[in-house]
């Protein structure tokens, strides 16, 4: 008998391989798609509530939304509002979101940097099954056991914790593991009704959501560049440097000025004692990198706080990171233009260093659109809600951010507002990762140029 042509799995693999090569967009954004559609569908069961009913289709696709994409924001009260099968369904949408974020970019970043083959990679993969370093499968299980390991971690050390609270074994062991997986993946959900509230002084619990998020927010490149280079890190590479550096200084700058904004409000952090203040503010400093939990009501804070926690969750984490935002690469790359400019330095440089121009045209790019997407959809809510601009501003930056932190206007919005917060946390998670991608790749070699002629600038 002859044998037939090529079989299923073979034509699909050749079309990953035609959406790797031609569009890594679309790969990236097909993802994310298809995964929300199923949870969506999933969350629309009767079941997946505690009252039994079935659940709004804007409400459903909201949190599918907001869960894959681990943004937090919520339509719905989460601990109260869906059932314990509404909550597993949204803690394996905040986990497939989480992982695939750090893969897909992980990918894209390595295809634009040219340190791996992406089609090629796909294709080897599949065809040989092999599993050396540096391929795709490797990759994939790389990110997937780190990841794992850090959320066992943070979970090992909240479980005693709950116990001490009075919670049973099991209670104690879903709350440990539910608020690992949703910091380590900067999703900021909660399964209970009061949240974090209760332990707005405890360092035990708080401490670890802390770490959790922060190291989730660096990027599974700079997890693994400097997990290999732990003792050494003069050979961290640029990358690895430029995030930390940033990240830190973003945190302690954000800390100081939340606690210097918030120290005499009756409603935030006054009532603390000067230990719970403290942690307040470095929770405070921390979340609004793409975290997105809240231990004082968000709402009640001054409108100069609000301001301070827009400008920090547009700039988000790192590259290839489960955080939303710019990116703090492409802030760094922008400043040490500004820098480089401001000495009259040729050439950008960091670490001994230089960073290629096309970089920094790629951050010029990143931030320009994006703020562009913040602005209409803050003109479109304002049409919408009519609400006050610093709460609206609030709202759609955390959405776009991917943060999750709310002043509490997201519930009171009209179903047209909450579909137009779903474009935006899809985008914001899809779009800044994959546009990054697609203009580094288009690198256009001209044989003919133009003369040179410098424009009046500022």
């Amino acid at each position: 008998m002859a044998r037939g042509g090529p079989g299923v799995g073979w034509h699909a693999r050749e079309l990953v391989d035609r959406l790797a090569r031609q569009s890594p967009a679309r790969l990236a954004v097909g993802v994310f798609g298809g995964v929300i559609a199923i949870i969506t569908v999933l969350l629309l069961a009767p079941w997946a509530t505690a009252a039994g009913t079935p659940a709004p289709f804007v409400d459903a696709l909201f949190t599918a939304t907001s869960a894959t994409t681990v943004t937090g924001l919520v339509v719905v009260p989460t601990g109260s509002y869906w059932s314990i099968w509404g909550l597993v369904v949204i803690l394996v949408a905040i986990q497939i979101g989480g992982l695939g974020v750090m893969t897909l970019a992980s990918l894209l970043g390595m295809a634009v940097s040219r340190r791996i083959g992406l089609t090629q990679r796909l294709l080897v993969s599949s065809e040989t099954k092999t599993t050396r370093l540096g391929e795709v499968g490797s990759l994939v299980r790389t990110v997937i056991v780190t990841s794992v390991v850090l959320e066992v971690s943070i979970a090992l050390v909240l479980f005693p914790r709950f116990r001490l609270e009075g919670e049973g074994w099991g209670t104690s062991a879903w709350h440990a593991a539910f608020y690992a997986i949703s910091a380590f993946n900067n999703a900021g959900f909660v399964p209970t009704v009061e949240g974090l509230a209760p332990f707005a002084s405890d360092w035990w619990v708080l401490l670890p959501i802390i770490v959790g998020v922060f190291v989730g927010s660096l990027g599974f490149p700079v997890i693994l560049n400097v997990g290999a280079r732990l003792r050494d890190a003069r050979r961290w590479n640029l990358h690895s440097k430029l995030t930390i550096t940033t990240s830190i200084a973003l945190v302690v700058a954000g800390s100081i000025l939340v606690a210097a904004f918030e120290w005499t409000n009756p409603r935030t952090f006054q009532p603390l004692g000067p230990s719970a203040t403290a942690l307040a503010s470095l929770f405070a400093g921390v979340m609004p990198r793409s975290g997105g939990f809240s231990t004082v009501d968000i709402g009640a804070m001054h409108e100069s706080t609000w301001l301070l926690m827009d400008a920090l969750m547009f700039v988000g984490g790192g590259s290839a990171s489960t955080a939303g935002g710019i990116k703090v690469t492409t802030l760094a790359v922008m400043l040490l233009a500004i820098v480089a400019e401001s000495r009259g330095d040729r050439d950008v440089e960091a670490y001994g260093r230089r960073v290629p121009r096309e970089a920094l045209q790629v951050a010029i790019a990143v931030s320009l659109i994006s703020a562009t997407l913040v602005l209409v959809a803050s003109l479109l809510l304002l049409a919408m809600t009519g609400d006050t601009l610093d709460r609206i501003l609030f709202e759609v930056i955390s959405a776009f951010g991917t943060c999750g932190l709310s002043t509490g206007l997201t519930p009171e919005l009209p179903t047209a507002a909450k579909y137009v917060l779903s474009v935006l946390m899809f985008v914001g998670r899809t779009g800044t990762m994959t546009l990054a991608a697609a203009l580094a790749l288009r690198n256009r070699r001209r044989v003919i140029r133009y003369p040179e002629e410098r424009p009046i600038i500022g």
